[in-house]
């Protein structure tokens, strides 16, 4: 699904992500793993288009991509859901889902669309004509991805979902993701709980000062002792 080679990405004279290589299959949950800075944010929104000095290869389902703007990849079905959530004020539940609908999709099965995310969303079923920011952060936060999944992508990039949500919601959350998976929607997760994202992930890398230093499986990374004293401890 997403093929990464030798991605590099600059603020400014900065070099933040510096040849970083990976692969996500179809169907997979992977986790981005790495300490506060290690640029796993800058990596995602490298691979959406969002960063403006970018070299490298990025080949999602089977094209290349780097060179594409944002909204390109979007159609493509390449989706993001930043850590800021950015649900628009003034808008409800159900007008911030209709601003997920693309200009490529059928609109107006837009009602059948949202009654079939809100049933994936039960908490956003009983707030559709609430106002978007009046809910509580965790609620945003599925908000914001219940948004991107309007789109139907064949992948979503999730950046920090669980920051700042309370522990009930962030069950809930998780249980999601796997849900997502299990319905063909493959997954790349950066996660401050990163023992809890290892534990629905099928695989995972660790970036440290904007390179790949470790690779292995979910479970290889659990099992591993310095990689939890370094990386998991939340």
């Amino acid at each position: 699904m997403l093929k990464v080679q030798g991605l590099n990405a600059w603020y400014d004279r900065s070099h933040v992500v510096q040849g970083v290589s990976f692969e996500v299959r179809a169907g997979e949950i992977v986790t981005l793993m790495g300490r506060n800075g290690a640029g796993k944010t800058t990596t995602l929104r490298a691979l959406m288009g969002l960063v403006a000095k970018r070299s490298g290869s990025v080949v999602f389902d089977g094209h290349e991509v780097l060179g594409q703007p944002a909204h390109t990849r979007f159609h493509a079905g390449l989706a993001y859901v930043p850590e800021e959530r950015r649900i628009v004020p003034g808008l409800t539940v159900r007008e911030n889902l209709q601003l997920g609908i693309t200009a490529s999709r059928n609109r107006h099965e837009t009602a059948r669309m949202i009654d079939e995310i809100a049933q994936t969303f039960p908490r956003l079923k009983e707030r559709l004509d609430q106002e978007g920011t009046s809910m509580s952060g965790g609620e945003q936060q599925m908000l914001a991805i219940a948004r991107a999944m309007m789109a139907r992508p064949k992948m979503i990039l999730l950046d920090e979902p669980s920051e700042g949500i309370m522990p009930l919601l962030v069950e809930e959350m998780f249980a999601l993701f796997a849900r997502m998976k299990h319905a063909g929607t493959t997954i790349l997760l950066v996660e401050q709980n990163v023992e809890r994202a290892l534990r629905i992930s099928d695989r995972a890398f660790i970036l440290d000062q904007g390179a790949v230093v470790h690779t292995g499986t979910a479970a290889e990374l659990l099992a591993d002792p310095a990689i939890q004293d370094r990386y998991c401890a939340v």
